[in-house]
């Protein structure tokens, strides 16, 4: 456990429990114990030991995908994991125990199946990705707490029970998403959360580039966008807005073009697509700041200093346009996702009334109020978008003043968003407030990091838990639209890699099992009892997180 580990975990409970903080007693580890739950799970008594005979037999159109999987079985075991040369494949498969990887066209796209016995172990899929899903599951059948540089081990430290698996998602859309414009977070953090994503088997990365308080990403053809956007001159104090106190300091940073680059080909890797999400018309003061020719008052705002929701928003005038399609065709080319998010939340519409050039494209365009005016800004975007072969989404504000055409609904606020966007034929993802907002607090408020209240509720684990993405008002065709879902970590009182991990994580395990499990398998005790195992591994992956009063016996 790191000291920071220790520290978060202290502000999370009581001095008279304080010390529960590690690994707690009387819990002993279940013979087997995957988050998330598989689709069908038997296990046999006895195990196989891996041993530096093992081989390696994969089929052709799996050899490039595995070869991380493969280094990284190689730099944990200490085991050669040699690969079997085709003109002895028939001879070597005798010598068991073995690693067999074949292609089998009736696995679903992202299932598997894997089967431990004395032959060795023997994973079946029909695409890259499910041969991934495979080894993130074998990864959980070795021991935790695994450390390559440990210089005595023996064959029995690699022992797997013997289990027969066959896995697929529910959900074609497991998501998680990073706020990096109210604070920062480095490539090496991006990094560390997409591999513990991937462990977890989500698949899509929402990463929040631009906001009120900066702006995040390389522009090449507008570069005020990083050389003024991307600092704010300081921060608000918490709980010092009325009357403002700010800390002092300046703050601010962006990803070159080649960090995002390197981003998303470490995200391919692990079979997740990283979904960009660029803001407009509103939470666009940080990029106004850098160019205000395209708001609609003569006034150049400052990068916010501030949380909230603020009246300055794009105006929608051609040059505007101009300007918003450039960034998107330079994010269209870093970002290969079908989806493009552009926000479009929380924008406030006094500017658009008070503006000439605003009404004037209301008039033009027999546009009836305001809303309709947001909707024609949202098809022009769109428009661009679909050019491109590109997708959009954005959050479920786009419903008002009318949908665009091909839109993609993130359905954030009610449920009746999700139904009214299915009930129109639109694609959705679910990541509502009440469930998947990580910001929120996880418990009593006196001992928890300081989190995001406006809510008034707190999100704990069970509460993740029991989230079910298809509301019951929805036929068989509809919820097909509801295409999976995701958390949201916003970031205004986060401001480091440990808080983000301890607001992340278990909720995230909670998650991955509502995503990717089928629904009958989910069951919150069983969930409760494969929680110690999946934190250790956590745990020994120097990965921070909150530890659940379930789990230390509080409750």
């Amino acid at each position: 456990m790191s000291v920071t580990h220790r520290a978060i975990c202290l502000l999370a409970l009581t001095a008279t429990i304080a010390t529960a903080c590690a690994q707690p007693k009387g819990l002993e580890r279940p013979p087997v114990s995957l988050v998330p739950a598989p689709t069908g799970f038997e296990q046999t008594d006895g195990t196989v030991t891996l041993t530096s005979e093992t081989r390696v037999d994969i089929e052709p159109q799996f050899l490039e995908g595995t070869q991380s999987q493969l280094e990284w079985l190689r730099e944990t075991t200490g085991l050669p994991w040699e690969l079997v040369d085709d003109s002895k494949a028939a001879a070597d498969r005798s010598r068991q125990p073995a690693l067999t990887i074949t292609a089998s066209p009736e696995v679903p796209i992202e299932g598997y199946r894997l089967e431990t016995s004395a032959a060795g172990v023997r994973i079946e899929a029909s695409s890259d990705a499910g041969v991934f899903y495979a080894f993130q599951t074998l990864r959980q059948l070795l021991p935790a707490g695994i450390d390559p540089a440990t210089p005595a081990r023996t064959d029995a430290d690699w022992q797997l029970p013997l289990v027969t698996i066959e896995d697929a998602p529910r959900f074609a859309y497991r998501g998680l998403h990073l706020d990096v414009g109210r604070h920062f977070f480095d490539v090496a953090f991006v990094k560390t959360m997409l591999d513990t994503m991937s462990s977890l088997k989500f698949n899509r990365f929402h990463w929040h580039l631009t906001e009120d308080q900066g702006w995040r990403v390389q522009i090449d053809a507008f570069p005020l966008l990083t050389e003024i956007g991307a600092w704010r001159n300081e921060t608000v104090l918490p709980g010092q807005l009325d009357p403002y106190r700010g800390d002092g300091k300046r703050y601010g940073g962006f990803y070159t073009k080649d960090e995002i680059r390197e981003v998303v080909a470490y995200a391919r890797e692990r079979h997740i697509e990283v979904i960009p999400e660029i803001e407009m018309p509103g939470h666009a003061t940080a990029a106004l700041a850098a160019y205000p020719e395209f708001g609609c008052t003569d006034q150049a705002p400052s990068v916010s200093t501030t949380w909230g929701v603020h009246d300055t928003i794009f105006c929608p005038k051609e040059a505007t346009f101009s300007f918003l399609t450039t960034v998107l065709d330079e994010v269209i080319e870093l970002f290969p996702s079908t989806l493009i998010h552009i926000g479009a939340d929380e924008v406030p519409k006094r500017q658009w009334k008070e503006s000439a050039e605003a009404q004037a494209v209301m008039r033009r365009e027999g546009l009836a109020d305001e809303d309709e005016l947001q909707s024609y800004f949202i098809r022009r975007i769109e428009q661009h978008l679909n050019k491109r072969g590109r997708r959009l989404i954005g959050w479920d504000e786009i419903l008002e003043g009318g949908l665009a055409p091909d839109a993609t609904v993130m359905s954030w606020r009610t449920p009746q968003s999700a139904i009214a966007a299915t009930k129109l034929g639109h694609d959705v993802i679910r990541t509502p407030n009440e469930y998947a907002y990580f910001d929120f607090y996880q418990g009593d408020h006196e001992q928890e990091p300081l989190a995001m209240d406006w809510a008034q509720r707190d999100i704990t684990l069970e509460t993740v838990y029991s989230f079910e993405p298809i509301p019951s008002d929805l036929n068989s065709a509809e919820a097909a639209h509801i295409l999976g879902a995701q958390a949201n970590l916003w970031t205004e009182y986060i401001a480091t890699p440990e808080h983000a991990e301890y607001m992340l994580y278990p909720r995230a395990l909670a998650l991955a099992e509502v995503v990717w499990s089928a629904a009958e398998r989910r069951d919150w005790d069983n969930f409760v009892s494969r929680l110690p195992e999946a934190l250790s591994r956590l745990e020994a992956s120097d990965v921070d997180f909150r530890w659940p009063s379930e789990v230390l016996g509080m409750k």
